[in-house]
């Protein structure tokens, strides 16, 4: 069974989290421009990571739940990103106890996609694929979810993954897309970790490494490194060609730790697909802007994107920053409240996030 093309968002990266009030609100934006699914897989939700075999506490899984709620009334899917933290390294009696009841309270979310993520894990272990694959099979087994993306260690050709998590074994994805059911999904980021275009020859030698079409994660406009959590990226998609609905099984965008924000690129991503050939990147993040925001706050956000962008809080000084802030807290929405918040410096770097 051939599962079909989707494109959405993931919250998958490290630091200070959307809050469930942005990530309800997503649901409105997601339908409005054609998305289909949104993947709460943040790094900071430590149940879901290095702490998985904690329960959430009473308070977030009702969160959780409402999350769910809120989704399935309103017909976009809800993703789940699981890490169970090396649990490959020993997968015993106790850890499969373990596992089985997370994945029970996974499914009392009921998600329609589970992801199993395991990036930014340690790879130079012993019978890494092998291992990987039967996990990521048990977990599977005991699962309500209707479609499944595995993010292997090591999902990209950028070197940077092996100097940080080890030598990747030889064969790896190889091995690993032949242990793994071919209509379970797995996730690609392209290039680089942070890739700035997906040409057609690069996917088809990814689809033929991993013995499928790959899952795009695309790490735009995510700012979660060191050096880009200085920085807030406004500008739209370009490189990614409309033809990636042929050449890839999905396309999940890992945005900004600011939500409001990040709703100004992603939504040009949503028109590049639309539009086809008739896509604009140098006037598509106008277009949002306008779209998403007052007339006065586009105005001013456009203005100063570039600034944002491309000087970034170091390259701007402190008498300017002082003036923004005054100027943005003027206006009563959230995005120029996130922009007051990231030039006050409220977005922590996580240094935790080792790929820049």
């Amino acid at each position: 069974m051939t599962l079909p093309f989707i494109r959405g968002v993931i919250e998958g990266f490290y630091g200070r989290p959307w809050s469930w009030e942005a990530r309800e609100a997503y649901v409105d934006f997601l339908k409005e421009n054609g998305f289909g699914f949104y993947i709460y897989a943040p790094k900071s939700d430590a149940y879901l990571r290095r702490k998985w075999r904690d329960e959430w506490p009473p308070e977030q899984m009702q969160s959780l739940m409402r999350l769910s709620a809120a989704y399935k009334e309103n017909g976009v899917a809800l993703g789940i990103g699981f890490s169970p933290f090396e649990i490959y390294r020993t997968f015993d009696d106790s850890a499969r106890q373990a596992l089985h009841q997370k994945v029970e309270a996974i499914n009392r979310l009921d998600p329609d996609i589970l992801c199993v993520l395991l990036d930014d894990m340690k790879g130079d272990v012993p019978r890494l694929a092998e291992t990987q694959a039967e996990v990521f099979k048990w977990i599977a087994d005991r699962s309500t979810a209707r479609r499944f993306i595995l993010c292997p260690t090591y999902y990209t050709l950028d070197p940077i993954l092996e100097k940080v998590f080890g030598p990747m074994p030889e064969g790896y994805w190889e091995e690993l897309g032949a242990n793994i059911d071919p209509d379970v999904d797995i996730f690609w980021t392209g290039p680089e970790v942070c890739s700035t275009e997906y040409p057609e020859d690069h996917l088809k030698e990814a689809a033929e490494r991993l013995g499928r079409k790959p899952f795009i994660w695309d790490n735009y406009p995510v700012n979660d490194s060191e050096k880009r959590s200085r920085r807030l990226y406004l500008s739209a998609y370009e490189n990614r060609p409309f033809q990636m609905a042929e050449w890839t099984t999905g396309h999940a965008v890992n945005p900004m730790n600011q939500a409001w924000l990040s709703q100004i690129p992603i939504r040009t991503l949503a028109r590049s697909y639309d539009l086809r050939d008739r896509y604009d990147p140098r006037t598509a993040s106008a277009d949002s802007a306008k779209a998403l925001c007052h007339a006065d706050l586009a105005e001013s956000l456009l203005k100063d994107a570039r600034i944002f962008e491309k000087q970034g809080l170091d390259g701007i000084g402190d008498d300017r920053k002082r003036q923004w802030i005054e100027r943005y807290s003027g206006f009563q929405s959230p995005f120029a409240q996130e922009i007051v918040e990231w030039l006050q410096e409220c977005y922590e770097f996580d240094s935790a996030c080792l790929t820049e």
